[in-house]
């Protein structure tokens, strides 16, 4: 159900607010998150522009303002990425205490339930309308999500998305991501401990080079997408629920591994021969990455995948087999109040159709996505994002139809998308988005097989995106 397009900011959208006194002692929760707050001093005092130019980021929870996490929502800052890795359990908002009898802490909670609101609202023109379409295509709205999420625990926290789809007219889960931090000591440095339950891979990642979290944040809905995507580019994205542990040692050493096992929703349980593309038992998932910080630089660059054996039908009998190996970069650059980011990712899948559905018995499918953005202060950010996909021809996987279908049987695609926004408030965007394809399911005229040129495909995408 969910679009790159509706992932929003974690912190800034929940908690936005002034700081206030706790109304009861904590325990042995203010030592958690003590340590959280040492974590997040640390990026804070490297990273943040501790003058009145900065608008307050995270927080009622937090007492902090968005441009501390957020260089430009969803993207995150070195503070951003502490906030999530410590289990988004760092606050200064009042809260409610309850003991044990033996007077031990058996309660806390925010006062005030971190609750908040997206809405999207759209203007989508394709060069070439669709066959039988009219174009100029206005979204209100073009999503609607609530948010909840914020400390459970001292040593629990969350993120929870749901969204309505005005085109389907549905009401949903979207993205999800529960956490459990700890810190120990290993080999005489400070490592972070952690388990995430969540419902779509990478969305627990704390960088914007994966999937989940990556760029474009805002994208047309109604325009014609090329068909073919890997596995870990959101092809499981709120169709499977998987549990993560990670770790990050000494803030230079990142690693994560898990499984994921088929949870869709809408659908027949326990899961029985009406369902498609089920996982056979559980999809295993890492993710490796090594961030490094010297003067007003960052930069990580990291490894990540995932392997998944798939019922095309039912939940008995041969399956296709999907391996999805990443690698991925991203850098950031702070010159005063601006700063400069780049992130990318390229993605290598092997699939084996052992059950059929495809015209040859193995294929190969390779992603690679980059964005450079430079933001001017917390206002402006102009973005420039090249994107190629490339791959094994396969006249039945790919085959031709109007608009979607490819007529050589070829996945490749490439292009550039251009985007301006504008940030009167941080949480209120003006996007200005423009996507140019050279080749679009394989070629660049005639690709469909029914006369479509790529360029016809090039869409205007304007969005206004509210947060509060």
């Amino acid at each position: 159900m969910s679009r790159r397009a509706g992932i929003v900011v974690i912190v800034c959208a929940l908690f936005t607010g002034a700081a206030r006194p706790a109304v009861a002692d904590r325990g042995a929760g203010d030592r958690e998150r003590a340590d959280a707050a040492r974590a997040l001093r640390v990026y804070a005092t490297r990273y943040v522009l501790a003058s009145a130019r900065l608008t307050p980021t995270y927080a009622r929870q937090t007492g902090l303002a968005c441009s501390a996490c957020h260089t430009h929502f969803p993207e995150l800052t070195p503070t951003g990425r502490a906030f999530k890795l410590n289990g988004y359990v760092f606050r200064r908002s009042e809260s409610l205490e309850g003991k044990s009898p033996e007077g031990q802490q058996s309660l806390l909670l925010n006062l005030v339930a971190p609750v908040s609101l997206m809405f999207q609202t759209s203007y989508t023109s394709i060069k070439k309308a669709l066959p039988g379409t009219q174009n100029g295509t206005v979204l209100f709205p073009d999503q609607l999500s609530l948010f909840t999420g914020g400390e459970i625990t001292p040593h629990v926290g969350g993120f929870l998305q749901v969204t309505f789809d005005p085109q389907t007219g549905q009401l949903g889960v979207d993205n999800a991501d529960f956490r459990f931090a700890t810190h120990v000591n290993l080999l005489s440095k400070r490592t972070t401990l952690g388990l995430s339950l969540n419902n779509n891979p990478t969305v627990q990642d704390v960088w914007n080079s994966t999937p989940a979290w990556g760029f474009p944040y805002g994208s047309s809905a109604v325009a014609p997408t090329p068909g073919a995507t890997t596995l870990v580019d959101g092809a499981l994205a709120q169709q499977a629920a998987g549990l993560t542990a990670y770790t990050m040692w000494n803030d230079r050493v990142y690693g994560e591994f898990g499984a994921y096992r088929s949870a869709p929703l809408g659908i027949q349980r326990p899961l029985d021969s009406t369902a498609t593309g089920v996982i056979k038992g559980a999809a295993p998932y890492w993710r490796v990455a090594f961030p490094n910080v010297w003067g007003q630089n960052y930069l990580s660059v990291g490894t990540y995948g995932i392997a998944a054996s798939v019922f095309p039908a039912g939940v008995v009998g041969p399956t296709n087999r999907f391996t999805d190996i990443a690698v991925d970069l991203a850098y950031m650059h702070s010159f005063g109040s601006n700063s400069f980011t780049l992130d990318g990712t390229w993605i290598h899948e092997k699939q084996t159709w052992n059950a059929g559905g495809a015209a040859n018995a193995t294929n190969t499918l390779r992603t690679f996505r980059m964005d450079a953005m430079y933001h001017i202060g917390t206002r402006y950010a102009f973005t420039l994002a090249p994107f190629i996909t490339t791959g094994t021809s396969d006249t039945l996987l790919y085959a031709p139809a109007p608009v979607v279908g490819s007529r050589t049987g070829s996945p490749k695609n490439d292009g550039l998308i251009a985007e301006v926004d504008v940030m009167p408030w941080q949480n209120l965007r003006l996007q200005f988005q423009y996507v140019a394809y050279s080749r679009f399911n394989g070629s660049s005229s005639n690709y469909d097989g029914f006369g479509r040129r790529a360029s016809d495909n090039n869409t205007l995408y304007i969005l206004t995106w509210l947060l509060y």
